[in-house]
């Protein structure tokens, strides 16, 4: 009988002694994920500038002009030769945000005057690209699709996920950067 638990925990350590084999790691492959994803997108980019599309043939008397940063854009009212907004410079500016059926989701009152230093604040892309090209009393629409405002994530009130909106701007003053009020 004691040979028989001698052998036992012969056994037993002859086996825990023997190194442990590793396992291989888990592969997993996100290609396929990637691949969905940007699929995803183009299809929102798709849908969202054929909406746009509509829109401005819809409103076939303003004339719209496409942005080289991926929006649109029209002068309700322009000021010709205004000097337009440099790196450093302060603007002064109020808008309404519409949705693309034109339903009002903030207005002029709601926002307040905002202020922003060009290039050197953060706030949304189109809006940031768009104030560059207006002048000091300009008014202008803007067609914004989702990824140049509030994205995959809408702005957690109002605006919904992957929402294109139209932002009406108003530039009201611009200080310039080496002039003081």
């Amino acid at each position: 009988m004691k040979h028989r638990y001698f052998i036992y925990i012969l056994l037993v350590l002859a086996v825990s002694c023997v190194n442990p084999i590793p396992r291989k790691p888990v592969v997993r492959k996100t290609h396929s994920f990637l691949k969905e994803s940007v699929m995803l997108n183009k299809t929102i980019n798709a849908s969202e500038e054929n909406a746009f599309r509509a829109l401005m043939e819809k409103d076939s008397i303003t004339v719209y002009l496409a942005s080289p940063n991926g929006f649109w854009y029209t002068f309700n009212k322009k000021n010709i030769n205004s000097y337009l907004p440099e790196t450093g410079d302060q603007l002064y500016y109020i808008y309404d945000v519409f949705d693309i059926d034109n339903n009002l989701i903030y207005s002029a009152e709601e926002v307040g005057e905002q202020t922003y230093i060009v290039d050197k604040q953060e706030i949304i892309e189109g809006l940031r690209n768009g104030l560059k090209l207006m002048g000091a009393g300009d008014i202008v629409t803007f067609l914004f699709p989702s990824h140049k405002v509030y994205g995959y994530l809408g702005d957690a009130n109002k605006i919904e996920i992957n929402q294109p909106v139209i932002f009406k701007v108003k530039l009201i003053k611009i200080n310039k950067k080496n002039e003081s009020n």
